[in-house]
Formats: structure tokens, sequence, C-alpha cells
């Protein structure tokens, strides 16, 4: 799903909420099998173990989906961009095992799509106005929703790099 829009299609809907379902499964389903040391491991000196990528889009879906929450409750609210990177050193989500990281981020996933899927075709134009390093750029909640499953679907493909599968 590449397409950022304020008009969203019910497929272009039902396919972002598709992606953003399925990736917590598919990160179970890839580290199926593999121990805490393997999934903590870095492949090379300053890169990522499969437990710091998952981190990284727990912290992500943190804020994404913090600011999908506020378009929906507020009237175009003017939200100051955070960057996710910067965001998750003020968790502990890099210290948690995988299996905690994973299960957190699935249960975070499980509330943010019960809010999605109960939304009508309008709800999805609803926006903000960031400011900060995007300054002045207006986004959608279906924008930082198709985002955020964009973002994850780059993951996937690092965290089966990583663990070489």
């Amino acid at each position: 799903m590449q397409r950022q829009s304020e008009c969203a299609s019910a497929h272009e809907i039902e396919n972002v909420l598709t992606l953003l379902a399925s990736t917590p499964r598919e990160i179970s389903r890839i580290a199926r099998g593999l121990n805490e040391q393997q999934l903590h491991r870095q492949p090379q000196k300053d890169t990522w173990s499969a437990q710091e990528i998952v981190a990284h889009l727990r912290g992500c879906a943190d804020a994404y989906g913090h600011w999908i929450n506020r378009m929906l409750a507020e009237d175009h609210p003017t939200i100051r961009y955070v960057s996710p990177r910067s965001w998750i050193r003020k968790t502990n989500y890099l210290q948690l095992t995988f299996k905690e990281t994973l299960k957190g981020f699935s249960e975070q996933r499980d509330d943010l799509l019960i809010v999605l899927t109960k939304l009508k075709p309008a709800a999805w134009a609803m926006g903000a106005t960031f400011t900060g390093t995007v300054s002045g750029r207006n986004a959608t909640v279906f924008d930082y929703a198709v985002r955020m499953a964009n973002h994850e679907v780059r993951h996937l493909d690092q965290i089966r790099r990583t663990i070489g599968r």
C-alpha cells in the first residue's frame, strides 16, 4: 500500500487494516522457534537485532496511534511531531525480552484496530497539522495508518534478514 489520500476508498481502507492486523502475527511467525539470545543478536556491529526492530515498531506505533486518536478526538488539531526514535528512549522497550515487546506491540495493535475498524469512511479523512520537523504538514488518519503499515512492511523484511529467514 503506497498511496496516501484524504479520500480513501473502502478497498484501500480494507487493505491497510489487513496489513496492520497481520504485522504482529507475521513477526511471531518469523521468530517462531528462536530463543531470546538469537532474537537479541545483532548480525553486525551497528545493526539492530530482531528485538530492537520490534521495540522500534512498538515505539512508532505509540506515536502514530496517539496521533490517530488525537485526530479522531479533536477538530483538526495541531500536533508537534516527535520522532519515534526519540520517543523510544523514554520507554523500557529495548530492555524487555522479545516476547514481552511483541506481546505489548500486539496488544497495542489490537486496541488500535478496534478503533479503526469502527470508523465510518469520513472519519478516515479527519486530520491534523503537524509542526516540528515536518512544520505545517497536514495528514489524515488514513495517511498515518498507511504510513504505519508501509513502515512495518519494510521492517518485516529487515527482521527476516536479521535472523536469516
